[in-house]
């Protein structure tokens, strides 16, 4: 949880803006394009990281597994949702997990098989037994429509040349729409990832007891063929947005193409994602107060042709972001 003291200013909103570009870039790199010293971009990113206010996270992306996204919605009474958020929290297949006021309802994304290959142990098992759960429903996220490769609202902090030269390779390999099978090496160090994107190769070849070579040709494909994007968490507060809010929008068929292409310009939108069910995008937002809530509602969306019905709900706590909850390693 951040902490109610930090703070970050104009450089910090600018590493931040690289680290998204390219979770793994050097500090030397980001220095120089940035026009900073090596050891102050390095000295702010560790003040941040040890404050719990910054992390670079790895996301293994469900469609090259073969998997597909789900958002999930859970209502209850408020002791029940909150042991439900907490045991799911734990859980490497869940992800943004999320009470909403007033604190009787909780939503996550979880990342399962398709239908028909979901079996004992998977998330909706464990949810079917349990107790006290009033209502249990799950949309399909079909296609991300904004806010892939990090929230518009924090990347407004460099110039479009400086994100050109910070841009890494784009040689993405011939197989990147194929499914990716990993082998449990792999998923060792697809979870190592995912708790700090930026551990060095030394590290993740001590921790996977693999050669370093091994592991630097195998996080490079990785990145290359699509599996493993890069997200920076980072609370929302500190860019002046303390509210969340969750949209369920209602679009017509033939208005759906661009009303989410204007989604994608607007920088309060953290996400969105066509979704099956009784709406078809869903929509997170980042924003400065409930007011902002409304001027969005009237002045963005009621702009925007097509929309039959909206549905809103503010986030109570966020209980987890995209990374997994960390644990401390035995010995460390």
């Amino acid at each position: 949880m951040t902490k109610d003291y930090v703070t970050i200013d104009a450089t910090d909103r600018r590493i931040v803006h690289a680290l998204q570009i390219d979770g793994r870039a050097p500090f030397s790199r980001i220095a120089a394009v940035l026009g900073l010293g090596e050891r102050t971009v390095a000295r702010r990113y560790q003040r941040l990281r040890s404050q719990l206010a910054l992390r670079v996270v790895g996301i293994s992306d469900a469609r090259r597994l073969g998997h597909l996204d789900w958002f999930v919605r859970i209502r209850s009474t408020s002791e029940v949702v909150d042991s439900v958020g907490a045991a799911l929290a734990t859980r490497e297949d869940t992800s943004w997990i999320a009470s909403l006021a007033p604190g009787t309802e909780l939503t996550c994304i979880v990342q399962a098989e398709h239908p028909g290959g979901d079996g004992p142990g998977t998330v909706f098992h464990q949810l079917g037994r349990t107790r006290n759960i009033s209502s249990l429903t799950a949309s399909c996220l079909l296609v991300p429509v904004a806010g892939v490769g990090g929230w518009a609202g924090r990347l407004g902090a460099l110039t479009s040349e400086e994100e050109i030269e910070l841009a890494p390779e784009a040689d993405l390999l011939s197989d990147q729409g194929t499914r990716f099978v990993p082998t449990p090496e792999d998923r060792r160090l697809l979870r190592l990832l995912a708790e700090d994107a930026r551990t060095s190769i030394a590290a993740l070849a001590h921790l996977t007891a693999s050669h370093e070579s091994t592991v630097r040709r195998r996080v490079n494909e990785f990145v290359m063929s699509g599996l493993l994007l890069f997200e920076v968490e980072i609370d929302p507060r500190l860019y002046g947005r303390p509210v969340e809010a969750i949209c369920w929008l209602d679009v017509e068929p033939a208005r759906l193409a661009p009303v989410v292409e204007q989604l994608a310009t607007h920088d309060e939108v953290a996400f969105a994602a066509t979704t099956t069910g009784p709406s078809n995008v869903l929509v997170l937002l980042e924003l400065t107060s409930a007011a902002a809530l409304h001027d969005y509602l009237t002045v963005r969306l009621g702009a925007l042709e097509g929309i039959r019905r909206v549905e809103t709900a503010l986030t109570c706590q966020r209980m987890k972001r995209a990374g997994p909850l960390l644990v401390r390693r035995r010995g460390a």
